[in-house]
This record gives structure tokens, C-alpha cells and sequence, in this order.
């Protein structure tokens, strides 16, 4: 016994029956064989690519692979379509390619990826009170969240105790102060 497998060409009636060339791009799997398996697992194929693009994603978190994810989604209902492979990978590199410039922009500033400010970085910036006299040749004491800082001035200017100050930039355990 023999099997057979047909393709439901959708969409046939856009092209003549003479079209040989844009059957065989088109619908490859018109002949029975290995062609026709493999391209009955294209779906299965693009299930793979997906899951491979969102584990490395889920490691990198950089917001790159997850849209070639999405494009590999897609492309597990356009395969379905019969087109063939060469044909898929062009398509899954246009729609990924324009998911990723025009969605990721949006995403990453939605999401805040990147360098978020936190301990140290977080104290540049805010304002600190002078406990101990800051001078041009010796370092003084600044007071910023109950916490003690060594500091000196960023221009070796003098600050006196009791005076408000802010914090420009943090050199090992020492606050740079204005």
C-alpha cells in the first residue's frame, strides 16, 4: 500500500494551473517523500526555534532575541501555508527584523533595562550634612541617611560644619561633595 500525501493548497485560485514556478516556490510539498515529511514538520521546526530564542533570552534578558521569538511564533501559522523553507526564513527575517526596530525601543523604556542607581549611586545627587569641616588639605564628614561618608570638595573649597552640601560622585568610600 502506498501513502499518499496532498497539500490543500489554500489559496490556489490566485495562480494558474500552468504557474509551475510559483507552485514549486510556493507549495514544495507537492511531491510525495522526504520533502513532504520534512515539510509537515516545519511548524515543528519553527516550536523548536522559538523555545531555543526564549531560553536565551530568559538569560540575557538584553530584549533581542525574544522579538526573533516572536517572529519564530508567527511562522509556526505561516508555515502551515506549505511555503517552503528558504521562503519561511525570509519572511521570520522581515517580521523579526521589524518587531525588533520598532518594538524594543518601546519596551526597553517601558521596562527600565539597564543601570538602575542603587546603594552608592543612588546617594549622587541628593543633598548631605556637613558634621565634620571639610578643608583644601584635609577630608572632611558628611552625614546622608544616618550614615556617616568621609568626603572632600570636588574645587578643595572649604565647608563648614553645619553646612548642606550635595554629593557629585562617590571614589571608594569617599563622597565627592559641592
Amino acid at each position: 500500500y502506498s501513502i499518499y500525501f496532498y497539500n490543500l493548497k489554500p489559496f490556489t485560485f490566485f495562480f494558474s494551473k500552468n504557474s509551475f514556478f510559483l507552485d514549486k516556490l510556493l507549495y514544495p510539498t507537492y511531491t510525495i517523500g522526504m520533502k513532504t515529511l520534512l515539510s509537515l514538520s516545519y511548524p515543528w521546526i519553527w516550536l523548536i526555534i522559538m523555545i531555543v530564542l526564549v531560553a536565551i533570552e530568559a538569560f540575557t534578558f538584553s530584549l533581542t532575541t525574544i522579538w526573533f521569538a516572536l517572529g519564530a511564533l508567527l511562522m509556526i501559522l505561516i508555515s502551515l501555508l506549505g511555503l517552503s523553507f528558504p521562503v519561511q526564513l525570509l519572511i521570520w527575517l522581515i517580521i523579526s527584523s521589524v518587531l525588533l526596530y520598532f518594538t524594543r525601543p518601546y519596551a526597553l523604556g517601558k521596562l527600565k533595562v539597564g543601570k538602575v542607581a542603587t546603594n552608592v549611586d543612588s546617594l549622587v545627587g541628593k543633598s548631605a550634612l556637613v558634621v565634620k569641616t571639610i578643608t583644601k588639605h584635609d577630608k572632611g564628614e558628611i552625614k546622608i541617611n544616618g550614615i556617616i561618608w568621609s568626603a572632600k570638595t570636588e574645587d578643595d573649597a572649604e565647608l563648614a560644619e553645619g553646612s548642606e552640601c550635595e554629593i557629585v560622585a562617590i571614589q571608594g568610600a569617599t563622597a565627592i561633595v559641592t
